[in-house]
């Protein structure tokens, strides 16, 4: 395992070495997870509706407009289903189908993070480096959901990687890599908008400050050729833009703008708001494990901030993140454009044998966040199973607790040796059965919280002769909204406002079914009485809403 470990920086096949990593560590659970509630069937029933309206252009969500990100995202999750249906090996009714975008995202951004991290911390360092963004928590998730951070995160590092060489090496910096810096920022905007073109602005601001460039000018500015590349970035989505202003007579500019970027600026946006600081604290959370080695590295990374390289990478990562941590709407996968950059300084000085280590308390500080992580995180996903399955204990949460110890053990055990490269290289390794564990083994089989799924199926086991997705007017819910509820059943499913309203639509058509959450069982009985009408019971539902925090019970009625 040793030797292993000491001879895989020097493969000479890393992308195929850190390819299977990549897949190890993402597959399990990418397949079987169903579809989560909010942010990912939210993409995914988009892309479906796109798929079934071969309307490209709108974004829209079951009967409304959704104005709030860019169509990249849809368009790419469009081809992938359209080209697994091509060759029968998916359909668009599977949710891991619109997961491709992801998985394929943050492949090309590992890939990128070592294709571009040769020239600013050496191959080896930057082969160790793609291995530890390869397993860092947020983005082993965010592999397993249908939206834009994955795919965003690859045009980013690509755009930065190029960025990267330009600063370090101008005069041989072609018009060629300019071209495919400006196109990936374009492709960027056509995911998340404004995302893209920030990160490499807020660095090259920085840079310009720290080098003091407005007193002679910025060689690595010139050999990007802004003069015709920015046109080049704003055509890669200017087309776009154009239609969907006329097709939505101006709304998506207002709502995508004004309520949804700029809301979140101000304040907590749907409720995720968080006090500057708060990615700080949770990053041993968020980077697990390369987290690790990422605090241990930092004083050694500001010691040597006149060397380009890493200057270039402290401008990465330093304006970006404090502006983060300014804005009041706060998730865990907003700071991600960063993690190339804090692995690439994390490796430079784990194959630095010159490197000084950090102080004391630094050193406790990254060994709680390993430790912590390692044992907190499969004990948490015991107690939610205990929980939410009636004091069951999963076999899989246990083997995911002793896959965090061995990981832990091991890193800790390596770091002693003073084998700081072996430590870098076991880490993502043996994060393999740690992931696979809770995400192949817990997460799939956690039936109380897939209400979605569970509805679509007690549906089709009550009503085989509906078919799914649902027609038009057929199948209504009261008391469960969610979008994963739409993809799991269709997008003409009517989301009824109450119990009275789902008395109205069961009333006024034969053949209809109806589920009625438990708040509002009282009231549809007596709004159903009143109108004459004895629903019969089809199955029952019981779960908890997650992103709502309650339990839930649903009733399917149909009137015979």
């Amino acid at each position: 395992m040793d030797t292993f470990l000491d001879r895989l920086p020097d493969t000479r096949r890393p992308r195929l070495w850190l390819a299977l990593l990549c897949l190890a560590l993402w597959l399990p659970g990418f397949f079987s997870i169903p579809p989560g509630d909010r942010d990912e069937s939210r993409f995914a029933q988009a892309s479906r509706q796109m798929l079934d309206t071969g309307d490209y252009v709108r974004i829209r969500l079951g009967e409304e407009e959704r104005n709030k990100k860019p169509v990249g995202i849809h368009w790419a999750q469009a081809a992938i289903v359209h080209a697994l249906e091509a060759t029968r090996l998916g359909s668009r009714s599977d949710i891991w189908a619109y997961r491709g975008a992801s998985l394929i995202g943050a492949l090309l951004a590992v890939l990128a993070s070592f294709h571009w991290g040769r020239a600013l911390v050496g191959r080896r360092q930057a082969f160790v480096a793609a291995a530890l963004l390869a397993s860092c928590l947020v983005l082993v998730v965010e592999t397993h959901i249908a939206k834009t951070d994955a795919a965003l995160l690859a045009a980013i590092t690509a755009a930065m990687g190029l960025m990267g060489r330009a600063y370090l090496a101008p005069e041989t910096f072609t018009a060629r890599q300019a071209a495919g810096f400006w196109l990936s920022l374009g492709i960027g905007v056509l995911l998340k908008g404004p995302i893209a073109p920030m990160v490499p602005l807020l660095a090259g601001l920085t840079l310009a400050a720290a080098d003091r460039s407005w007193r002679t000018g910025a060689p690595w500015l010139r050999a990007l050729r802004p003069a015709w590349g920015v046109p080049l970035m704003i055509a890669c989505a200017l087309p776009w833009f154009i239609a969907i202003g006329i097709a939505t007579e101006g709304r998506f500019f207002t709502q995508a703008v004004g309520d949804d970027m700029l809301g979140k600026v101000g304040s907590g946006g749907e409720q995720h708001w968080g006090p500057p600081g708060l990615y700080t604290l949770i990053f041993g959370i968020t980077a697990f494990p390369a987290a690790f080695f990422v605090l241990r590295a930092l004083p050694a990374a500001w010691n040597a901030r006149l060397q380009p390289s890493v200057r270039f990478l402290l401008a990465w990562v330093v304006p970006v993140w404090l502006l983060f941590e300014a804005v009041a709407t706060k998730l865990p996968h907003y700071t991600l454009p960063v993690f190339p950059a804090l692995t690439l300084l994390a490796a430079r000085w784990v194959l630095d044998p010159l490197a000084p280590q950090p102080g004391r308390w630094l050193r406790w500080l990254a060994m709680a966040a390993l430790w912590g992580v390692a044992l907190g995180l499969p004990l948490a996903v015991v107690g939610l199973v205990y929980y939410l399955e009636a004091g069951k204990i999963d076999p899989f949460a246990l083997l995911a607790l002793a896959a965090g110890i061995a990981l832990a053990l091991a890193v800790t055990q390596y770091m002693r040796g003073g084998h700081e490269g072996r430590a870098a290289l076991a880490a993502p390794i043996l994060a393999i059965p740690f992931f696979a564990a809770i995400l192949g083994g817990v997460l799939p089989r956690l039936d109380p919280v897939w209400i979605a799924p569970r509805v679509a199926a007690a549906l089709a086991g009550a009503a085989p002769d509906l078919p799914i997705p649902v027609p038009p007017d057929r199948f209504g819910i009261a008391g469960f909204h969610e979008p994963s509820l739409l993809f799991a059943t269709g997008g003409a499913t009517r989301l009824l406002r109450d119990g009275t309203a789902a008395a109205d639509f069961l009333a006024e058509a034969p053949g209809r079914i109806v589920a009625v959450g438990n708040r509002d069982e009282a009231r549809f009985r007596e709004e159903a009485a009143a109108r004459g009408i004895t629903p019969r019971e089809l199955g029952l539902v019981t779960g908890i809403n997650y992103s709502r925090g309650r339990w839930l019970t649903l009733q399917l009625y149909r009137v015979d």
